[in-house]
């Protein structure tokens, strides 16, 4: 299994790994990365890879076959050959705002409780679906709660929790479209505020900013309707 890095610090931007295959789609799999791998409806991380001799641009991270991450080259190059030492540097910007986004739409998951049955992260928008059979009277006032919550400065932290503990509380999951990913014996928690403070509190395999106030001021745009119960709401970062 590939070690993921971000998973232990969101804010890692640069870390050196070995080079231990590549896949028959053209992925280079290392021991560690920093690159996100697309999941969750959040996009794989972008970048650079260099190595003695060589340097190559990355597109996004996959997931592979036993837990590992393969980073997909930007064009066809040569590659770093097995058991070479590489430094992987990521596309920053792109990566943070995922993070604010991210972070952003599980706010929006606070502010319509409501189950959710879809989302998608960019790095100047997200969207999450909602089941709701009728729109909500008063968006302004949604945007307004939301940045209000933004605003509080609230730390998000991470806890690890067991598989039978999960589903003991299936009222974490918020998710209906994707279950949590489970199998490996825990699971991870995302929670947004502590103590009294707690807002939010739900499974998630994401990269997150760590306090909300580094989200930034957003605006929600127009509620789509999707089907006959799905509303489709957006968000973009102002900044």
């Amino acid at each position: 299994m590939t070690e993921l890095l971000f998973r232990e610090d969101a804010y890692l931007r640069e870390a050196e790994a070995v080079v231990t295959g590549h896949t028959a789609e053209g992925g280079i799999l290392c021991d560690r990365s920093i690159f996100y791998a697309t999941g969750g409806g959040q996009p794989g991380d972008s970048g650079l890879i260099h190595w003695n001799g060589g340097r190559l641009a990355i597109a996004t991270a996959v997931k592979a076959e036993g837990g590992q991450v393969a980073l997909v080259p930007a064009e066809p190059a040569a590659m770093p050959p097995i058991g070479a030492t590489v430094r992987q540097r990521l596309d920053w910007d792109r990566r943070h705002r995922h993070m604010r986004v991210h972070t952003a739409l599980h706010l929006l998951s606070v502010v319509i409780p409501l189950p959710v049955t879809g989302g998608q992260i960019g790095a100047e928008r997200g969207r999450l679906d909602f089941d709701m059979p009728d729109p909500p009277e008063d968006v302004q006032m949604l945007e307004d709660r939301l940045n209000a919550l933004i605003g509080l400065d609230l730390p998000v932290t991470e806890s690890w929790i067991t598989d039978d503990e999960l589903a003991a509380n299936p009222r974490l999951v918020k998710t209906m479209s994707v279950m949590p990913p489970m199998g490996q014996g825990r699971v991870r928690l995302v929670r947004i505020g502590t103590g009294a403070t707690q807002v939010d509190l739900q499974p998630c395999g994401g990269t997150h900013v760590a306090r909300t106030a580094e989200i930034g001021r957003v605006s929600i745009g127009k509620i789509e309707k999707k089907g006959r119960q799905n509303r489709r709401v957006s968000l973009s970062l102002l900044d």
